[in-house]
């Protein structure tokens, strides 16, 4: 039986594009489908919202998710990766190279788990998550096209760093090109720079965005309302005062 995106408690964004504002954290977790894949960006901060992200998007594509963009390696984004089985996982480059947080057996994983227990997430569920955490495939240098097949392509670029020192941004062409974000841009709150933050190059990280969605797209920030490029603009100036980086 179809479903439509709001019955499901999702946000139609375009024509076969649509997101998840998930609770807690008010993580945006996106979805993109084609006639032969279903593209998931993000994939929630736990094992079992993951899980409900899938069954989700089973029930809208009429089919398992094909790949998984993880648009930056922060536990609310990533710990429901595994709750993709099969899925092609995509990063920004570096992002499962050594000392990187979905490197497996490292002490990136520790912390990580570490993070989402004092921020709130149950140690259970966060052990779990951080010991099946997905390893990222395939890590996108510069662009990478991804073909889901019927005429959709999605545009895969490496846009940070900025956030953190591996930022992934997806960019949907449609009516209208739509550009998942992750927390380059951030609505609900000043957007947060941790200890692997890159902030130096986060005002460039946004002229980035702006590039490659333009003055028409519509921009889903990793938290918070779709925002428009002006809304990047205002706060792409407001990080580089910040942060003293001179444009």
């Amino acid at each position: 039986m179809t479903v439509t995106w709001e019955e499901l408690g999702w946000e139609r964004l375009a024509d076969g594009v649509g997101r998840c504002r998930l609770p807690g954290w008010d993580c945006t977790a996106g979805l993109v489908l084609g006639a032969d894949a279903a593209l998931m960006v993000d994939a929630g901060s736990s094992l079992d919202e993951g899980a409900r992200l899938r069954e989700g998007a089973r029930r809208l594509a009429g089919r398992r998710v094909t790949h998984l963009a993880l648009t930056h390696p922060h536990f609310d984004h990533v710990f429901g990766a595994a709750a993709f089985t099969g899925a092609e996982v995509y990063g920004a480059y570096g992002a499962a190279g050594t000392g990187a947080l979905f490197a497996p057996g490292g002490q990136g994983r520790q912390a990580l788990r570490a993070d989402a227990v004092a921020e709130g997430l149950d140690s259970r569920a966060a052990r779990e998550a951080a010991e099946v955490l997905s390893p990222v495939r395939h890590e996108v240098r510069g662009e990478q096209p991804l073909d889901l097949g019927g005429g959709r392509r999605v545009l895969l670029a490496d846009a940070g760093p900025g956030h953190t020192g591996h930022d992934l941004a997806v960019l949907v062409p449609g009516s209208p090109d739509v550009l998942f974000c992750g927390d380059l841009v951030e609505e609900s709150g000043e957007p947060q720079a941790g200890p692997d933050a890159v902030p130096s190059h986060w005002p460039a990280a946004l002229d980035r965005l702006l590039e490659l969605g333009g003055d028409d797209a519509l921009y889903a920030p990793g938290h918070g309302a779709v925002v428009d490029a002006a809304f990047v603009r205002v706060q792409r100036d407001a990080l580089a005062a910040r942060f003293g980086v001179s444009r």
